[in-house]
Formats: C-alpha cells, structure tokens, sequence
C-alpha cells in the first residue's frame, strides 16, 4: 500500500535590487535577515546535508552535486519552513504538508513572508533603494531558478521503476501547472519562432535522468536525501516545476504527482504504456504547443498528445480511487477534490484554454498579454511585453497583474495569515513548529529531522524526528502542553 505522501515546496525567488550594487547574493541575505531579524532566530543545522548522494547508487561522471552553503543566512521559521538564502535566490521551503492541499496554503504562506520581507528590508535600506521579488523562474537572460517539489515514497520501491513510469507525466503536466512565458532563452525553438510558452523551465532541460540541479538539468532528479528513516523511506525530489501564482495551479500540480507516484508505488500502471521516445525533446514540444495538438512519439512507435497522456493518467488515477480510495493523499475529501478539478480542467483544457484561465496560470497570462498586444498593436518581440510578464510575477500587491484577476481561490487570507507563523497539525512540522515558538532561546539549530536543544551546561540535547508522521499534534499537543520548561519537555521524552 503506499505511504502517506507528505509532500512540500521548495520556491527561489526571483530577485532585483533597484538603486543597490547588482549583487544577487548580498541583496538576498539582506532580503531574509530583515525578515528574520526580528523573530527569535533558529539556524539551520547542516548535519544531515548531503546533496551528492544519488538514488542510483553512482553519480554520471563529471556530475556535480549541489553546494551545499552553509555561510550564508538560514533560519527556521515557527510554522515549521526553512527561509534562507540559496546561491543569489531567497528561497522558501515549505514544512512538510499532510495533502495537496495543505501545500497550496503554505505555498501561499511563503508567498506573504516574501512580502513581509520586502517592507521590512524597504525600513532599512538607504532612501531611493528597493528590493523587489518575483515569483518565476527566469531572469529572461537565459538564467532560470527552482520551484521544487518533495513527496514521501516507500524505499522499498526501485528508483528505475519510478523515473520510468513517471516521466511521461512530468513531460505534460505543464499544460495544467505551466507558468507562461513570452518567447525563448536558449534557442531551444529549433528555429522555430516561439512567441509564447507554457512552461518557464521546460525548455533549461537536458537530461533524461540526473542528479544536477543549475547545469544539466534532468526531468527526474536523483537527488537521495531522505530527511527520514532512510530503510522506510526515500523524498523524491522533484525540480520540473514553475512557480505558480494560480492556487489550482499549484494543487494539481502537487496532487496529480502524488497520486501518479501512489499509482507507481502500488503497481497500478497495469498495461498501459506512456513511455516517449525522446522525453527531452518531448517536453520542449509540450511548451512550445498552445493548442495542445502536438503529437508526441511514444517509444513503441504510436503517438497521443499531453492531453492523451494527462487523460490516461487521470482513467489510471480514477480507478485507482474506486478501487483503493485516496487516503495516501492524505484526506480523502481532498483526493476527491483533485479528482474532480483534474478532469475539470482537462475537459477546459481540450475544449479551449482561454476558460481555465480563472484556474491555470499560463492561460491568465496569454489571456492577458493578448488583449495588450491588441490594444497596442503590439508584435510579440515587444519589450513591454516582457515588462507585462514579468509584472505578473511581482509579489508586491500594488503592481502584481495577478492579484488583478478573478482566479478561483482554495484558501483564505485568514487562513494564509495564519500559516506564515502556526505550524501544520498532522505531520513532524507540528513539534518543530512549536518547540520554536516556545523556547527558541532554548534551541541551538534544527532541520527537517531533528531538533538540538542547548539548556545550558548540559551538552546539546539532539531530538531526532525520522518519521514525517510523528511528531504532530496528536502525539505531542499534550506532552507541549504539560511541559514548562525545555528541560521539562525533555525528561518527558526520554522517559
């Protein structure tokens, strides 16, 4: 049966420092520390960090794993999320979400935290500077940066089995969680005059199968860093994505993924054979093709299109739901949902994208950017419309162009409000969550699977969390509540 999947999101954030000295980095650390600055602050304890290990067991020669930089600003936050500073990005990770749904909330969260930043860093800077953020993923300099993904997966499934029979749904997801983007960076379009595209990232792919991250990207990253029981568990590590503004955007994005890796988990693919001939080639097609009518080859010689394989995926997923239900998503009325929202905008998708553009991000922007261009007599090599794209992304309300569209909402301000310092109740977020929000004096550094407490004279008091499942309100609220005094809560544990 699969495993519950805890899943998150990692987002950098583009950046700029109007009126500053151009350096990505310095800007950034500005940017969090503001933030920061005024909360009790948490590091991040690198202890666990190991970007080089590789799913596969080997790593292709001449692979660099990712820097790890330990130098720079990371703080752990009281909802349970890491905010730091990654290479020249700010980057927030989101705790670990017990549903899809649940991922969209805290995304959202991460999104009010960079806003927060950005007034708090404006206190500080010199009159006439700013520091403004986006929310994409490409500077349009050829230069592009992550939105990734993590979900829970039994170990015991093998690696191969998994980048195989997910693939072909990482190649046409995009057509749904796609981002939008006017032209082309990296001349990918294969002389081709690509005006507009659905995906922000799809086009920075090289590779099949890898562990890079910035160089060589691979559709299916082997990055192997459970932040858990490493014999139970293994955090697929998921790097195709675009940063999406749209809340259903993000919630198909990240439930339709889960239930595909529970269908692979439990062997659900029967017959049914979606491998591409050439998955690289296959997902620059994707984007490139507004009218989804692409044919794609597939390795036994047949062609469908995104849409046929976004179909198949979703007939696999439903019986699946009759057969097993969706509890490995985490709440069953949530599995429901995406269900429903799947299909919904499949069928928009297939009759015309402009009527889900209330939903998915790249139609809003096509949408948009087309009645500029109209109004405008614009060609579309345009520079304002590249100012008009980017505009989208801006996190800050006053000039965002997305805050300006009726898009379909699945959380509220207030619940938004609320998540940016409280954090989930049903997975190990809770503990780390509150441990902070009480006694971070008393707390010398913390990561996903462990906590270290420093009461004083004693030596530092490392508390391990190698379930994602435990840890959470229904464990520990209590053992919090009776516990006056970090000391307390310790004895408590160990008990």
């Amino acid at each position: 049966m699969a495993v519950a999947k805890v899943c998150g999101i990692e987002t950098e954030y583009g950046i700029h420092h109007a009126g500053g000295d151009g350096n990505p980095v310095a800007s950034s650390s500005l940017l969090v520390n503001a933030y920061v600055s005024d909360l009790a602050r948490v590091g991040w304890d690198f202890e666990d960090e190991m970007p080089g290990n590789d799913a596969r067991g080997f790593a292709r020669e001449g692979s660099l794993p990712p820097e790890v930089e330990t130098h720079l600003v990371n703080a752990v936050l009281t909802n349970g999320a890491r905010y730091y500073v990654d290479h020249a990005h700010p980057e927030f990770s989101t705790p670990e979400c017990a549903d899809p749904l649940e991922a969209v909330l805290y995304d959202k969260a991460g999104e009010e935290v960079l806003r927060r930043s950005m007034a708090a860093v404006r206190r500080v800077l010199p009159e006439g500077q700013s520091i403004v953020v986006y929310k994409n993923n490409s500077d349009g300099k050829g230069n592009s940066y992550g939105t990734h993904e993590n979900y829970l997966m039994d170990r015991a499934v093998p690696f191969a089995r998994i980048a195989h029979l997910v693939t072909p749904h990482f190649v046409t997801r995009s057509i749904y969680c796609g981002a939008g983007k006017v032209g082309t960076e990296t001349g990918a379009g294969s002389g081709r005059d690509v005006t507009f595209q659905i995906s922000q990232r799809a086009e920075f792919f090289e590779e099949e199968v890898g562990l890079e991250t910035t160089l060589k990207r691979p559709i299916v990253n082997t990055r192997d860093e459970p932040h858990a029981d490493p014999q139970r568990y293994r955090r697929f590590h998921v790097i195709v994505g675009d940063a999406n503004l749209a809340e259903m955007a993000t919630f198909l994005k990240v439930g339709t993924t889960a239930l595909v890796l529970a269908l692979i988990e439990d062997d659900a693919f029967g017959d049914v054979d979606l491998t591409l001939a050439n998955p690289v080639k296959a997902m620059r097609q994707v984007s490139f093709d507004l009218g989804l009518a692409t044919p794609l080859q597939l390795a036994d010689g047949r062609t469908t299109t995104a849409l046929g394989v976004q179909w198949e995926l979703f007939g696999l997923a439903r019986k699946y739901a009759e057969q097993r239900g969706l509890d490995c998503l985490g709440d069953e009325a949530v599995g429901q949902a995406l269900l429903q929202r799947w299909e919904s905008v499949l069928h928009g998708l297939e009759t015309d994208p402009e009527t889900v553009a209330d939903r998915v991000d790249w139609a809003a922007k096509l949408v948009l950017l087309e009645a500029y261009r109209e109004r405008h007599g614009l060609d579309w090599d345009d520079q304002r419309l590249a100012a008009v794209d980017l505009q989208y992304h801006d996190l800050r309300p006053e000039r965002s162009l997305f805050t300006r569209l009726e898009t379909e909402h699945l959380v509220t301000r207030e619940e938004v409000v609320r998540a940016v310092t409280e954090p989930p109740r049903r997975t190990r977020a809770y503990f780390r969550g509150q441990c902070l929000k009480r006694w971070a004096s008393s707390v010398a550094s913390a990561n996903w699977d462990s906590i270290v407490f420093d009461l004083g004279a004693d030596p530092l008091r490392r508390v391990p969390m190698m379930d994602p499942l435990r840890g959470t309100a229904e464990h520990v609220e209590e053992l919090l509540k009776g516990s006056s005094t970090p000391s307390d809560l310790l004895a408590r544990l160990s008990g």
